[in-house]
């Protein structure tokens, strides 16, 4: 008994009271507990009135006259000028940014020059500068007035460095975590068994980065298809060359044709739905992957 009391005071339970364990579990469940009803409802209020009621409205416009309707709209031949300037330089820009976002985002995470932190901020910057703002500057560096004598304005290579600017954080900004918690152990063991730079990065690198890689490109190329302001007057608006589909949109807008606006514009969310339910596959595999492993 004396010694049960020495436990007692020191800390330890006694013969009838719970683990510690057990304790802490408990208390844990309180605090990281479910959010309830309330939580649950107010969350899906405001996710329906934010994004689903919009959505809603629009696929309600663009299905107004019916699918026939809604097809013709789609596939007129402005229309489908539109989209395949979109899609297409939209496809380019993330290919460009898979390799210079993984590249920069090499940069930042493994080596040390003065300016670091600079860059580092400096890659937000498109997430905070309006992107109509990104359009004056391109305009003037690269405008008929241009100060370097390289003029983009009105031309595919304009669309794509804008597009470039307002997605380059995505692919940085999806690599930099990755690379900070990777083994460079293993990379050290692989480079001291002989194996060159080049091996070690396609090896070992690679097959790690590459989820988070395909995760920023996807995410840049369902940016890249809705943008607007970046594109605005570096752009040109030329149909069939220039056009993008937000600019069409505007047009239909403009001319008093809502439905055939709708319509591309259900084309777009469309497109970029698959690719962000790819996306989330693509997370699904990879947790499930890593789960599996030893």
């Amino acid at each position: 008994m004396a010694l049960t009391a020495t436990r007692s005071r020191a800390g330890n339970p006694g013969p009838g009271a719970p683990a510690p364990s057990v304790e802490r579990t408990a208390r844990a469940r309180r605090v990281t507990g479910t959010i309830g009803p309330l939580g649950i409802g107010v969350s899906v209020l405001w996710v329906s009135v934010i994004v689903l009621l919009p959505l809603a409205a629009m696929t309600f416009t663009a299905l107004s006259g019916g699918l026939g309707d809604l097809w013709e709209a789609v596939t007129a031949p402005a229309a489908l000028a539109a989209l395949r300037v979109t899609l297409g330089t939209s496809a380019v820009v993330a290919l460009v940014n898979v390799v210079m976002g993984t590249l920069v985002a090499w940069v930042l995470v493994r080596d040390d020059f003065r300016g670091k932190g600079l860059v580092n901020a400096l890659i937000d910057l498109p997430f905070a500068l309006p992107t109509i703002v990104a359009s004056i500057v391109l305009l003037s560096l690269y405008g008929p007035y241009s100060p370097i004598g390289v003029q983009l304005n009105a031309t595919t290579p304009g669309l794509t460095v804008a597009l470039a600017f307002v997605t380059l954080p995505f692919v940085v900004r999806a690599v930099q975590p990755v690379l900070l918690e990777a083994d460079r152990e293993v990379e050290e063991a692989a480079a001291s068994l002989g194996g060159s730079n080049l091996t070690v990065f396609r090896r070992i690198v690679l097959p790690t980065l590459l989820p988070a890689i395909l995760s920023g490109g996807g995410l840049a190329f369902a940016r890249a298809i809705g943008e607007y302001g970046s594109v605005v007057l570096i752009g040109g608006n030329i149909p069939g060359r220039t056009q993008v589909a937000s600019q069409y949109i505007q047009q239909q807008i403009e001319i008093d044709r809502p439905v055939n606006a709708a319509a591309v514009s259900v084309a777009l969310l469309l497109v970029a739905f698959v690719v962000l339910f790819l996306l989330r596959l693509l997370a699904g595999f990879q947790r499930r992957r890593e789960e599996k492993a030893p």
